[in-house]
């Protein structure tokens, strides 16, 4: 079916020092869909990361944690998209985004990197920016010089609630997408998280 997502991504960092910083949102997501579906997620060496799989709307999908930096989550979502034949079009990537304000969740495919360091060694690696992404909004500090320290501290409890807020929304049309129906997830995200 066409763009039916068959791997979803969480970017974010490895190890306890980064698991609740803003820059993990996209781990975050992944993380609260392993809960619901009560699924499971282990470490394969090969693919540079956690993999898992679940059940959609009776379509099969594979769920990936990137265990190296982030700036290097290209070389485990080639490694993984590879070993399972999946296209990049049916390749979703959750992160982080600075330009989207707390709170707000867009889906969209294909697009540049705004230098987020994840799409950007994952444009490197597929050698396309034709995936989907699912922008989980953060807010911006401001000033550029302190974007650094903004992404690698934990968000305020008001604003991790927000962004929970939004990373349910998305949540709530993973069904579709898996399914095929990129429209119809799309209009229901955008209308739901603002």
């Amino acid at each position: 079916m066409a763009n039916a997502i068959q791997l979803i991504v969480g970017l974010g960092n490895p190890g306890p020092e980064y698991a609740k910083t803003r820059h993990n949102a996209g781990a975050w997501l992944v993380e609260e869909l392993i809960q619901i579906e009560k699924s499971t997620i282990r470490p394969e060496a090969k693919f540079f990361g956690l993999c898992g799989k679940i059940t959609l709307n009776h379509e099969d999908c594979r769920l990936l944690l990137p265990t190296g930096y982030m700036n290097r989550s290209g070389q485990s979502v080639k490694a993984t998209a590879k070993f399972y034949q999946i296209p990049a079009e049916a390749i979703l990537v959750v992160h982080d985004d600075l330009d989207l304000p707390v709170g707000t969740a867009r889906l969209k495919i294909g697009g540049g990197h705004g230098g987020h360091n994840g799409l950007c060694d994952i444009d490197a690696q597929l050698g396309t920016q034709n995936y989907w992404r699912l922008r989980i909004g953060i807010g911006h500090p401001g000033q550029r010089d302190e974007v650094h320290d903004y992404v690698l501290h934990a968000p305020s409890r008001a604003d991790h609630a927000k962004i929970m807020d939004s990373i349910n929304a998305a949540l709530n049309i993973l069904p579709s997408l898996v399914a095929g129906d990129s429209q119809k997830a799309m209009q229901q995200l955008h209308t739901t998280s603002t």
